[in-house]
């Protein structure tokens, strides 16, 4: 955890500080929020900004969209005023804390920021011989490619093996290379000058240099373009990366995890992948298992998201009813650990008994656990949705006899089964594309048309 501290506030911010640092979080202070900048555009990163009301809030946030440095901002300010908080909050602070700070407030707000990222419930013997194998490889500085089904927890597993490495002690930073735009990918890895194309108002570290001395977790690697591809393998080969704008190698020391949930050797073997960066990636090889090859994991797993949602929403503890546990041990799970949780959040939300009953564990078009299970790295078919769409999205929504489809255009029945999906899937946009049998820039495609189009999307 990393906390940036901007202002001072009669110093009541120091002593919010120094509650992180016994709570064991990496502190950096800044004056003001330029120096804060300059600070995160030197590689200096933050998990977390604290930041005093009286300081430029709404611009400084609005800089960190334009220059895409992702970090949530929480205002602080002496007493409980409700004007200043309401204004930091428009201005885009996710939160406003009153000073002095509470202890227990600012553990929450830790706990928050970090939570579900140190958790591993592995009892399944399946899950049991990952785990052995991520300890065994953890203290090596070996490059880790973590594969396997869309919501089985790969980012997960990179953090289990940074917490267990030589490397523990510096950063962890993730690149979610699926997420961000090809054009800005390369900066945001490799940093640019100043003036280096537009909009590039100063000198800023890529991860490559503000992971120094730690792990960088390259996640969905397989959705970067193969241009880029031939420079990640100069980076990982010789150890040093290049700004764009600039001609001068930096020397950087880093250990690469990568993840991917499709199947990199078909993408190999179509062009679609470097064969030369596969091999450098697959040093040690760790497949995730599914969720229904872990059965075992799924009563503690749920337990977990109830204990999880039922604090978080104010609600007492409940525990899983036999039933509600017959009936989870009865579902496919196509969208893993990621849909397990979606669903125990509704249960928790739903359920009306002492107990987690079953009917409020809401599972559309539950399968038996014996069902054939789907093909985790299909390729997409061309025309964007895979021919398994069908099955997928019929569990999502029933749209009624195949009669009804008559008379509709392709174009229409594809956008109902990706709008249909999205909403099965709270709007998580990885998850959906996962069932849909299509990559993450598809989906992004659609539904930016869609929203040309002047169609309401589920939010993520």
């Amino acid at each position: 955890m990393r906390l940036m501290i901007i202002g001072h506030l009669e110093g009541y911010i120091s002593a919010a500080g120094k509650i992180a640092l016994q709570r064991g979080a990496k502190v950096i202070h800044c004056e003001d929020t330029e120096q804060a900048l300059g600070a995160l555009r030197n590689g200096k990163g933050a998990d977390l900004v604290m930041i005093d009301i009286k300081q430029k809030i709404g611009a400084f946030i609005e800089t960190l969209k334009v220059e895409r440095i992702h970090v949530p901002v929480i205002a602080c300010g002496i007493g409980t005023d409700a004007r200043a908080a309401v204004k930091a909050i428009q201005e885009g602070a996710k939160e406003y804390v009153p000073l002095p700070p509470d202890a227990d407030l600012i553990a929450a707000i830790f706990e928050a920021v970090t939570e579900d990222n140190n958790t591993m419930i592995a009892n399944d013997p399946a899950m049991k011989q990952v785990l052995l194998l991520a300890d065994k490889i953890a203290p090596s500085d070996a490059t880790v490619l973590i594969t396997g089904e869309s919501g089985t927890g790969k980012e997960v597993m990179s953090q289990y093996i940074h917490r267990k490495s030589k490397r523990k002690d510096g950063v962890f930073i993730a690149v979610n290379c699926a997420a961000i735009p090809e054009s800005l990918l390369e900066s945001e890895l490799f940093g640019h000058e100043k003036g280096a194309f537009t909009g590039a108002i100063g000198r800023r570290l890529g991860k490559f240099e503000e992971a120094n001395g730690g792990t960088l977790l390259l996640d969905e690697v397989s959705e970067m373009h193969p241009l880029l591809q031939a420079k990640l393998l100069r980076a990982i080969q010789e150890r040093e990366i290049t700004r764009i704008g600039s001609n001068e190698a930096v020397k950087v020391d880093v250990r690469i995890i990568a993840t991917s949930n499709r199947n990199l050797e078909e993408s190999v073997s179509k062009g679609e992948f470097r064969e030369d960066l596969y091999f450098r990636l697959n040093v040690v090889n760790i497949r995730l298992p599914s969720l229904r090859e872990r059965k075992g994991d799924l009563p503690q797993l749920a337990q977990f998201f109830i204990d999880k949602f039922s604090e978080q929403n104010g609600l007492p503890p409940k525990k899983l009813s036999a039933a509600a546990a017959t009936k989870i041990q009865g579902h496919h799970w196509r969208g893993n650990i990621r849909e397990l949780e979606n669903t125990m959040h509704r249960a928790v939300l739903m359920s009306m008994q002492d107990e987690i009953e079953a009917d409020a564990v809401h599972i559309s078009g539950a399968m038996a656990s014996n069902a054939p299970a789907p093909a985790a790295n299909k390729a997409p078919d061309p025309a964007g949705v895979s021919p398994s769409t069908t099955t997928a999205t019929s569990e999502v929504k029933n749209e009624g006899p195949v009669e009804n489809l008559i008379g509709r255009t392709i174009a229409d029945v594809e956008r109902q089964m990706i709008l249909n999906t999205l909403d099965h899937c709270l709007g998580n946009r990885t998850h959906a594309a996962n069932i849909l049998g299509i990559s993450i820039r598809t989906l992004r495609n659609k539904i930016t048309q869609y929203r040309d189009e002047g169609i309401d999307i589920p939010e993520a």
